[in-house]
């Protein structure tokens, strides 16, 4: 072998080794990110839509079917009614990569993107590829509406 030429084998160890640094590397940067994200309030990221003031009228009650619910996507919220008098909110963006949520089915909170579901009661992930449960916005039902808390 001619002096500075690199060998078969150190070019193999080479590039097992870029390779392997490069995967650890998106895994690390992959769950940075998605902890950065986790908590969608305050920095309202993904270009989301702020959130409904507090005091503001959401919804008719009567637009939120018992036993599923609706994406206010522009307000930011999925309400989830449970029972005729219970209705529970939501954040409308995803927990995953940050998309807008897209209905509310099956007792499951769905996004379009990859697949994930929420529990339309808890907010809780059902099935993934999200791993964190979608945060509670604070509503209250008053008279025929509901309103964020």
């Amino acid at each position: 072998m001619a002096e500075g030429s690199i060998s078969r084998r150190s070019l193999l160890v080479g590039g097992a080794v870029t390779v392997a640094a490069g995967i650890a590397g998106f895994f690390v940067a992959r769950d940075t990110w998605a902890h950065s994200t986790s908590t969608i309030a305050g920095a309202n990221g993904y270009g989301a839509p702020a959130p409904a003031a507090s005091g503001e009228v959401l919804s008719a009650l009567s637009q939120v079917p018992v036993g599923g619910g609706i994406v206010l996507a522009a307000k930011g919220v999925v309400l989830t009614r449970v029972a005729a008098d219970w209705v529970k909110g939501f954040s409308s963006i995803c927990t995953h990569e940050g998309c807008t949520l897209a209905s509310v089915s099956g007792g499951t909170i769905n996004c379009p993107c990859h697949g994930s579901q929420f529990s339309a009661a808890t907010g809780a992930v059902v099935h993934g590829p999200a791993t964190l449960p979608l945060p509670v916005i604070p509503v209250a039902v008053r008279g025929a509406d509901v309103y964020r808390d």
